[in-house]
Formats: C-alpha cells, structure tokens, sequence
C-alpha cells in the first residue's frame, strides 16, 4: 500500500518566458484549452488531450528548459507532507498556499528529482 493516495490529475509545471504567448503556441501546436491565467501569481493552466493532465506554464524571466516538474494532486496535503515526511523524504521549504486556489509543496525523489504535491482548494475538482 503506498504512503499517500493520489487522485485523478497530474499537472507537468514548465518554466516559460511569457506564459500568454506560450499558452498561444500550445493552443495552436497541440489544441490545448487554456484552464486560467492566474497573473498575480505568474502561473496559467491548460488541459492537455489526455483526461487528468494539466500543462502548468510557471512564468520566469530566465527560464530553464529541460525542468518540467510532475505535479501529482492529493486530497489533503497536509496529511500527504506528513506521512511523506515520516517515511524520511526530503521537502523544499514550507507548503505554500494561494488561498481559494491551490496548496503545493516540493519535495525529491532519492536522486533529487524535484517533484511536488497539490491540494486543489478552487472546489473545480
């Protein structure tokens, strides 16, 4: 039995210059449909054609490609942190929390892949 149950949805987070023009790219490449632009937290969402994945575009000025980072969704993150963190895994920082939006925390794979967990808190889920 594992640590934590995940639910039906993964987001693949990647870093982009500008998260409109790249949301703009990935409608016309591969007909995602944008979710939300979420500017006060540099963030926008696209459903991908695969049921449960979400394409997260994190806007930075000097963006690093080759980072995609899975984001898996809990129901309850606080509950996942802690069960996670008595199994010895490594977290980065605290759980961050955009209130009505999303709660993530990042954690690392046993060869310091960053990964993070999501609890949805917009009542879309």
């Amino acid at each position: 039995m594992s640590v934590v149950t995940l639910d039906d949805q993964i987001t693949f987070a990647i870093s982009v210059k500008d998260r409109h023009a790249s949301a703009d790219w990935y409608n016309k490449m591969f007909g995602f449909e944008l979710r939300m632009h979420i500017d006060e937290a540099g963030w926008s969402e696209m459903d991908t054609k695969t049921k449960g994945v979400v394409l997260g575009l994190g806007e930075q000025a000097e963006p690093t490609p080759g980072n995609a980072i899975p984001v898996f969704g809990v129901a309850d993150i606080g509950v996942a942190r802690s069960a996670l963190e008595a199994e010895g895994v490594r977290f980065d920082g605290d759980t961050e929390t955009m209130e009505g939006m999303v709660s993530l925390a990042t954690l690392y794979d046993p060869d310091g892949n960053a990964l993070m967990i999501a609890q949805d808190l917009s009542g879309s889920n």
